[in-house]
């Protein structure tokens, strides 16, 4: 079991000595047991970062946020931000290092390993504790140790965790400056893919179906986009008022721009943009299950993310996140590539 203080320390560590800005990292949130997302700039604040079960956040958006801050400023910095990564926050931070968003020396990152557990989905444990109310809580080893009113409760953690982390393959940061915890990434609690697989066999007709009940209950909120980190145009496709404004743009241009899609939430626009927001993050995504996390009404879009991940898994042999020095999906070229899908 990872000892918080330890990322503590070195997080104050790093702000004590002035190598980095800032560390973005976990805090104990408003809501009871909850953590949330934090930006730390003084070393005595160190004592506020939290690790646990409750660390769902994939805490790279916010590297995504300050890069625009700092674009908007026209502010170039002489001091790398620190990053609390778990091992799906180092991936998607690879990917954008390999697209060129940022440089590795722009970003230090405390890798913190998973080891045998994972985050915790509120809905699952509050199934569980069947509405009493949790005070803090620990993966410990296979079961999750939850403190509430009336005394500690244990709990498979395999009942609570996300359907992320039970499928995940790589619970350990493999890149980062420093790290805590050990590697397991062979403890893999189910195998990958399982959820896409249970989905997969049913027809074709009751697959369509089902996706058209779940799109018919989107409403265009974009909260999967905005909570992906791999979602950082400033000019989206799919949404019609989100582009970039210069001083010198024309009401004219602003007119005229093509709208590939309405805002309008009806199903037959709604499956055009969780589509095409699927296809562009063919390759890029990590698995992190933000966007289906945020979903105010509960659709299971990481399906559709996991089946462009294997999609690139099997035909190209590639994984997303996987190694800076690699080229991402779309650069990469094989001799021996088969090709038997467009033949």
């Amino acid at each position: 079991m990872i000892d918080v203080q330890s990322i503590r320390d070195a997080a104050r560590d790093l702000l004590a000595k002035g190598e980095v800005r800032a560390v973005i990292g976990y805090q104990r949130g408003s809501r009871g047991m909850l953590a949330e997302p934090v930006t730390i700039t003084d070393p005595e604040q160190a004592d506020e970062l939290v690790w646990d079960a409750t660390c769902f956040h994939n805490l790279a958006l916010y590297l995504v946020e300050d890069r625009k801050a700092l674009a908007h400023a026209q502010r170039t910095p002489n001091l790398p931000i620190a990053i609390v990564a778990k091992g799906c926050d180092a991936r998607a931070i690879v990917v954008l290092m390999q697209e060129h968003y940022f440089k590795r020396e722009d970003v230090y990152i405390i890798g913190v390993s998973c080891e045998g557990g994972g985050v915790l989905v509120e809905y699952k444990l509050a199934r569980l504790l069947n509405g009493a109310q949790a005070l803090s809580a620990v993966i410990d080893g296979a079961e999750l140790v939850v403190t509430t009113l009336a005394g500690e409760v244990r709990l498979p953690a395999s009942e609570v965790m996300a359907d992320r982390c039970l499928e995940c393959r790589e619970p350990f940061p493999k890149e980062h400056n420093v790290v805590f915890g050990e590697d397991q990434t062979s403890r893999q609690l189910v195998a990958p893919f399982t959820a896409l697989a249970r989905f997969e066999a049913l027809s074709e007709a009751d697959r369509w179906a089902y996706w058209c009940r779940q799109f018919e209950r989107c409403i265009r909120c974009f909260a999967c986009r905005s909570v992906c980190p791999m979602c950082y145009c400033d000019e989206c496709v799919v949404d019609s008022i989100t582009f970039p404004v210069a001083p010198e743009t024309t009401a004219e241009e602003k007119a005229n721009r093509i709208r590939w899609i309405e805002r309008s939430a009806v199903r037959s626009e709604n499956i055009t943009y969780h589509m095409t927001r699927a296809m562009h993050l063919a390759g890029r995504c990590i698995d992190c299950g933000e966007c289906e996390r945020v979903c105010p009404v509960n659709i299971p879009l990481r399906l559709l993310n996991n089946k462009m991940e294997r999609e690139a898994r099997e035909h190209f042999g590639y994984e997303p996140g996987a190694s800076i020095g690699g080229p991402s999906l779309v650069a990469s070229f094989r001799d021996d590539d088969p090709g038997q899908f467009i033949r």
